[in-house]
């Protein structure tokens, strides 16, 4: 591989071009215009801090300020341009994306499956079979369409209802998916219901997955070291050993060696 250097005000316009904020804020900014600015960046993480204006709306705003949030909502909500999902926090994600998050699903339901249990009691996988079987008869749902019990002390996250729990729960397995959001309230279905089939039933081996993940990863970050490409791959999509994917991406071609550079002071490899 060719090996070149990359100064740090090079790196630095590389890193804004790649997290598009190089270019004035202009443009277009629902529908596919939307669609595309979310897959340049790769996800944007959602947010339900609202001080001034909630994250995800401020990240877009602030690279296509015709961005309004109820753009985003339609794109995901109707017209299935994105889906919402885990990246390292919830995040909307390009729906092409979702056969990519297969290797999550198959990872966190083998990891939560007894986890999630010790947190919540021995009838917690009841309260899963009894929830799953009510969005499979009645449809979309929150979890005030849930009636419980509400907890009778508040420590904190782990005392959400059962309903509750298990709605995430099934969320994480990739069995329901967010159809919706009315404010900032998550309404759940079958992901049958909400994921094309051309995504839902789209089937990508481990070591593809993981390719991509990194290739991704590289893609936004402009350049990276071994372990920030690692880092920066969605959770649950990351090899046993950091080399592995960067190994076999090189071996296609797809990268080049380089070199930070500060003045004379030649840093670190990176691809």
């Amino acid at each position: 591989m060719a090996r070149i250097v990359l100064s740090n005000d090079r790196a630095r316009r590389l890193f804004l071009d790649r997290h598009g904020l190089m270019e004035p804020p202009s443009g277009a900014a629902k529908g596919r215009a939307l669609a595309a600015l979310i897959h340049r960046l790769g996800f944007v993480q959602v947010d339900s801090v609202n001080t001034f204006a909630r994250a995800h709306d401020l990240i877009l705003w602030s690279r296509r300020q015709t961005y309004r949030p109820e753009g985003l909502r339609r794109l995901n909500d109707q017209a299935r341009g994105t889906f919402e999902h885990w990246t390292h926090d919830a995040s909307v994600v390009p729906m092409e994306f979702y056969p990519m998050w297969r290797m999550r699903f198959d990872r966190d339901r083998a990891r939560l499956h007894a986890k999630w249990k010790d947190w919540h009691g021995e009838g917690f996988h009841a309260e899963i079979d009894k929830v799953l079987a009510h969005v499979t008869d009645n449809g979309i749902c929150c979890t005030s369409d849930l009636i419980e019990d509400e907890a009778e002390k508040s420590t904190g996250w782990w005392d959400w209802r059962p309903s509750k729990v298990a709605l995430e729960y099934l969320w994480r397995m990739g069995d329901l998916a967010v159809s919706k959001r009315v404010g900032f309230r998550k309404y759940y279905d079958l992901s049958e219901r909400v994921i094309p089939s051309e995504q839902l039933n789209a089937q990508i081996s481990d070591a593809d997955i993981i390719d991509w993940a990194c290739g991704a990863a590289l893609d936004r970050l402009g350049f990276a070291t071994i372990s920030a490409m690692s880092r920066t791959a969605p959770r649950s999509l990351k090899p046993p050993s950091n080399r592995q994917p960067t190994i076999s991406i090189a071996g296609k071609g797809s990268l080049a060696k380089l070199r930070s550079a500060n003045g004379r002071r030649v840093g670190r490899q990176m691809f």
